[in-house]
């Protein structure tokens, strides 16, 4: 049996100091995916910083209409919040569609930000995976990919990153707020999570030792009119084989503003500029709606068994989008 030690932290800077100290070290909140990690022998931490007990689980509305929740606020406390459920409502929606409500109660904001890949390759500890061993292979490329990326993949890794909320986080713009060895910084989501390329093992742009500590929400009219919709292979507890979250806001037949991210179907949360930027200024239509899908994923790369991840990713955008439009979200 492999040692491992434990410590639990009562302040940000105790904590971040503890981590930093020890080279293989990791923080642990809800645990929910840092547990199961270690069993499998997947991760091999020497020591477990403990940041339950550490201020951070506010959410709070801020001066300038946006919101900041913080870090250790639980899945369930943030989908059910008043004002993310009227002003974000595809995040409230993102969150109760991710797990269980056992989960739910258990898994941090943070942690869920960072949750690793449920690609089985990285997991069973045996096959090939650039993510967990680098340099050692993708097993994925010509092994059983049904569930993989067809968009942000290299020849190195094809997995997908499984959060739902960061999905609509990555389109409503929100704001990662760090504290590291070498002070605070804060780093737009869309930074935050890192395709590939020749690295997979390096998800984020942190430093060792560097916490999460809040994520902001901007002051966005648009988010108040928007949806998360999860398109599996079952209803109950499972990861998206495509997801949107869609916001749109319509004048006089024409689109003004949209944000659209997809998840499942690439290796980070995607957001799809490309068809944000064919919709805006064109009249909201079923027409322009596939139009503007089918230039998203004019992209993807495609394999032997995820092809079928392209049209449903393009049907999807075209749901969550009519949805809006019909009231139905509502």
């Amino acid at each position: 049996m492999r040692p491992l030690s434990y410590t639990r932290a009562f302040d940000v800077e105790a904590a971040v100091a503890t981590a930093a100290a020890n080279e293989n070290s990791a923080f642990l909140a809800g645990g929910t995916t840092e547990i199961d990690l270690v069993r499998l022998g997947v991760t091999g931490p020497d020591l477990l910083v403990d940041i339950n007990a550490l201020p951070l689980a506010d959410i709070e509305e801020q001066s300038d209409g946006g919101l900041r929740i913080g870090a250790l606020a639980r899945m369930t406390d943030v989908a059910r919040h008043s004002v993310v459920e009227e002003r974000y409502p595809a995040a409230s929606q993102a969150l109760l569609l991710g797990a269980s409500e056992q989960l739910r109660n258990m898994a941090s904001i943070g942690g869920n930000l960072c949750q690793r890949t449920r690609c089985t390759y990285f997991r069973d500890n045996m096959s090939p995976c650039n993510k967990r061993e680098p340099g050692s292979g993708c097993s994925a490329l010509e092994g059983i990919h049904r569930g993989h990326a067809i968009m942000g993949t290299s020849e190195h890794c094809i997995a997908t990153h499984p959060s739902d909320v960061a999905v609509a986080l990555v389109a409503f713009d929100a704001m990662v707020h760090t504290i590291g060895p070498d002070g605070a910084r804060a780093i737009p989501i869309d930074d935050f999570y890192l395709e590939p390329g020749t690295s997979p093992h390096v998800e984020h742009p942190l430093a060792h030792g560097e916490l999460i500590v809040a994520v902001d929400l901007p002051a966005l009219p648009i988010a108040r009119n928007s949806v998360y919709l999860k398109f599996r292979d079952r209803q109950s507890y499972e990861f998206a084989l495509v997801s949107i979250a869609a916001a749109v806001e319509v004048e006089d037949g024409v689109v003004r503003d949209v944000r659209l991210g997809i998840g499942g179907i690439a290796t980070r949360p995607w957001r799809a500029r490309r068809a944000e930027e064919v919709l805006i200024g064109a009249p909201a239509t079923r027409e322009k709606f596939i139009e503007a899908a089918a230039a998203e994923l004019s992209g993807a790369s495609l394999r032997r068994d995820n092809a079928f991840k392209a049209e449903l990713a393009k049907r999807a955008v075209v749901r969550g989008l009519t949805t809006l439009l019909s009231g139905e979200a509502r």
